[in-house]
């Protein structure tokens, strides 16, 4: 009999407590998925890029205002672009994330840019990094670091 009413008063009680726990697990509309950077090519590489898929869950339109890292001195989201033939990189102004859509940084295109380095990036580490939103607040990840990410080389120049 008492087993049968603990049984009762869970099943009544779990409702709430996967609701709590729901809410707990999906504090930010920001789900960032995938996220890489390739090894550094010499130890004294002074940049890095860091691809991801970023997904806006929420229901309004979230802007990312800032990213940092412990890893080095200055991150930002940039694009690759193609100048006459030339491909460089630009700093993003603003990174818009609609509700519902998904933003992919990949070689070639959009990239957290790492600008000095404090050490070179070694395959199978992680990276502190946290992406700040306007709306979301502080998104924080572990970046790990592979040998390479398809399509990419591990040091990239920056042009202005």
């Amino acid at each position: 009999m008492i087993t049968a009413m603990i049984t009762l008063r869970s099943l009544l009680l779990s409702p709430a407590a996967l609701l709590a726990l729901a809410a707990t697990a999906f504090a930010s509309d920001i789900m960032v998925m995938d996220a890489k950077a390739p090894a550094s090519l010499t130890p004294s590489a002074k940049t890095a890029a860091i691809y991801m898929v970023l997904m806006n869950h929420g229901m309004e339109t979230d802007v990312l205002q800032g990213v940092s890292t412990p890893a080095a001195d200055h991150a930002s989201a940039h694009r690759t672009i193609d100048d006459n033939g030339v491909m460089k990189m630009r700093e993003i102004e603003k990174l818009e994330l609609n509700p519902h859509d998904t933003v992919t940084f990949a070689p070639g295109g959009n990239h957290i840019m790492l600008m000095g380095l404090k050490a070179p990036l070694k395959a199978g580490d992680t990276l502190p990094l946290v992406m700040t939103f306007a709306k979301a607040g502080e998104v924080k990840i572990d970046v790990q670091v592979v040998d390479k990410v398809d399509g990419s080389a591990a040091e990239h120049e920056h042009s202005e």
